[in-house]
């Protein structure tokens, strides 16, 4: 049974400041961390835990990557930030290499923003936009606006044009009313979304035109909950059918999470179909804020013109090199694996077995990187990689699974182990560090094994998979 575990003095301390400074909009954090190193992170008492959530979905390389730091050192001794009146190297080619990864069409574009809510935001927009084109959708002909629809149990985040997209009542009732015209379908029910294109139309009871379709195909929040093949399917041919946008969030699942770049190009998610609108976010920057959308084709992409949307901080040149460093480790990575992965299978090799879960390593005299605990990695290493079983002198390789297998592993439960950083002593805050009043103090204590509550208010992800190394070269 998980014993229950006190803070150390100066985290309690920190806390106590923290109350008194920041909004209420998280809770009480858990601790006050003060640095990390792979897939192990340490707080202000000098107390070393295992990060079985990565930041949620944001760490892709784990904390310090030497080449993510590079990158960012680099860049911010060049420029941090430029503004919109002019473009940065760094910039140009991610949103090239990002094209180029989801397989987009020539004369497909990015928008930039810095968080998945954004990037939903500029394909809410740009949906807008789009259902002003439609037949039937001007009022001032008679019509009636387009309409969105989003389905039940999403989740696209909490800015207001976002939140209006997304299902949970419990954080949209008390900022309603929202944005006008987004309507909910029932996930995984294809005749209730026949029947919300079916009520376009003129007189009383007829509505807009659908405009777009925006949808998870994971559903996160929900409970990390796939949409059927078929259903998806479904939904692309009656946005074809009746010119509609599909939008895909793929802010918890892109960028490797599930085993390809993007989920979208996972046949058994959804049979090969291909999106409209993409967007983009959390772990394609290694931990830099960065989120964004890529619209299919030119024709789309020419909607936004100069002035219809923007951010002052996108895509800029730290966020975009940071984002370049993590995609090229995220590459070299998946080209290993496929390595390991034909050698595994070739005549004469011992076989593929389940391995058990340990989180026994190496001291660190011995390895400077530990091997990261299989719940960890991301992309082609999802529940599907290979790290070297010392002990037994062979490789030993996870059983495959599906997506969705491979996200719910990330998501449950997972404890974690305090102990002392061997590397420094553990930080003192002095009273004239701290003010304000402080938490209640307990005694340093016996480093014990503590459940890692769920992260239910920000349940946007988690992550999982596995690696020889989290720096591997």
């Amino acid at each position: 049974m998980p014993t229950k575990e006190t803070l150390g003095p100066t985290d309690s301390q920190w806390l106590g400041q923290y109350s008194q400074v920041h909004m209420n909009v998280f809770g009480t954090p858990l601790r006050v961390m003060d640095h990390g190193e792979g897939v192990r992170v340490w707080d202000v008492d000098g107390n070393e835990y295992l990060d079985f959530l990565a930041g949620i979905a944001v760490n892709s390389l784990g904390y310090a990557h030497p080449a993510w730091v590079k990158a960012v050192s680099e860049q911010a001794a060049k420029c941090a930030h430029v503004s919109n009146y002019f473009a940065t190297e760094p910039q140009i080619r991610l949103a090239s290499r990002l094209i180029e990864l989801a397989g987009a069409p020539e004369g497909s574009h990015v928008y930039f923003g810095n968080s998945g809510a954004e990037g939903n935001e500029a394909a809410l927009k740009l949906a807008k936009l789009y259902g002003r084109t439609l037949p039937g959708a001007s009022p001032s002909i008679g019509g009636k606006p387009a309409r969105i629809l989003a389905l039940t149990h999403g989740f696209h985040g909490r800015t207001m044009g976002a939140l209006s997209a997304t299902w949970k009542p419990v954080i949209r009732k008390p900022f309603e009313p929202l944005v006008p015209n987004i309507e909910f379908v029932r996930a995984g029910d294809p005749i209730a979304m026949y029947e919300a294109f079916s009520a376009t139309g003129l007189g009383q009871y007829g509505k807009g035109p659908v405009a777009a379709v925006i949808l998870e195909l994971i559903q996160g929040e929900a409970g990390v909950r796939p949409l059927d093949v078929a259903y998806v399917k479904k939904v692309r041919e009656l946005c074809d059918i009746n010119h509609a946008l599909l939008i895909i969030d793929e802010v918890q699942t892109g960028i490797g999470r599930t085993g390809s770049w993007f989920a979208f190009q996972r046949e058994d998610l959804t049979g090969g179909i291909t999106p409209d609108i993409v967007t983009f976010a959390k772990g394609v920057a290694g931990g830099f804020p960065m989120g964004g959308m890529i619209s299919f084709g030119g024709k789309l992409s020419a909607l936004f013109t100069p002035g219809s949307h923007g951010s002052t901080f996108a895509g800029n040149p730290l966020g975009a090199a940071a984002a370049l460093a993590t995609l090229d480790h995220r590459e070299r990575a998946s080209g290993r694996e496929r390595r390991r992965a034909r050698r595994a299978t070739a005549p004469g090799h011992h076989g593929i077995r389940q391995p058990a879960v340990h989180l026994r390593a190496r001291p660190r005299s011995a390895q400077r990187h530990p091997p990261v605990p299989p719940l960890l990695a991301c992309g082609d290493e999802l529940g599907s990689g290979t790290w070297p079983d010392r002990q037994r002198g062979r490789t030993r390789r996870t059983a495959p699974g599906t997506a969705a297998d491979r996200l719910r592993a990330g998501n449950r439960r997972s404890r974690v182990h305090p102990r002392e950083d061997p590397r420094r002593p553990a930080q003192r805050l002095t009273s004239t560090t701290i003010t304000g009043r402080a938490a209640t103090t307990s005694p340093p204590r016996t480093p014990k094994p503590i459940q890692h509550p769920h992260p239910s208010r920000t349940t946007e992800g988690a992550p999982h998979g596995r690696s020889t190394s989290p720096y591997a070269a």
